[in-house]
């Protein structure tokens, strides 16, 4: 499989943000969403085997919990379950950081699917595929990235058209971060202020999780690997 990088880290976001996590970032994505953070993984990398990434990963113990993001992961779904399937079988818990655009329901059941619904202001909306609710289990979780009102009306609208919040077990709204964003570790890194976003959600009474990329609040949003 292509790979831009393996690190550890802190993870920085979903219900699993503040935990030690190995990260395993493939190459490639379809999806060009406006604020991306990641564009240094469209392309190059490295060529690996799955018994090279495996003990890869191994390096980093006793860590046991790790996220396959990218990129899109499931551009190399042939390489990708098999390596779930293998963290799964040897005690790792395993997160895959999806934007959902690619079929899921071959996804190991075990491993919990956080999938990235796009909102308009990624340039994406409509990408997702409604077939992959199906894929759904109450372990997996589902975020909004969202930069402007039109952003939050469209998720609150998708929640409840899809009845959402039977289907997955955290739904998350994430303010989008500036793609400039260097040096400073504030909010101010923000698109939509946080605490707007958190002011809509409770005038609303929304059963969602506020989400913020504690990452960038750690180190320079710039930085790399963490």
């Amino acid at each position: 499989m292509q790979i831009t990088e393996i690190f550890r880290s802190i993870q920085g976001e979903s219900s699993f943000a503040g935990l030690p996590c190995i990260f395993v970032r493939l190459t490639g994505c379809n999806l060009r969403c406006s604020w991306c953070d990641t564009e240094y993984s469209f392309t190059g990398g490295q060529k690996m085997s799955l018994d090279q990434v495996w003990h890869e990963v191994q390096r980093f113990s006793p860590v046991k919990l790790v996220e396959i993001t990218g990129g899109e992961p499931m551009l190399q779904k042939n390489e990708v379950i098999p390596l779930m399937r293998r963290l799964l079988a040897s005690g790792y818990q395993v997160l895959l950081e999806t934007s959902g655009e690619r079929p899921l329901a071959e996804v190991p059941r075990e491993a919990i699917k956080i999938v990235d619904v796009k909102c308009p202001g990624s340039g994406e909306a409509g990408s997702f595929d409604l077939d992959n609710l199906q894929a759904l289990v109450p372990h997996d979780e589902v975020k909004f990235v969202i930069s402007h009102r039109q952003d939050y009306e469209f998720a609150c609208d998708f929640i409840r058209e899809h009845g959402l919040e039977k289907l997955a077990g955290n739904l998350i709204f994430s303010p989008a971060f500036r793609q400039d964003a260097e040096g400073i570790r504030d909010s101010s890194n923000c698109l939509l202020d946080p605490r707007q976003l958190a002011d809509w959600i409770l005038e609303d009474g929304l059963p969602v999780r506020l989400g913020l990329q504690i990452h960038k609040f750690i180190w320079q949003p710039e930085t790399r690997g963490v």
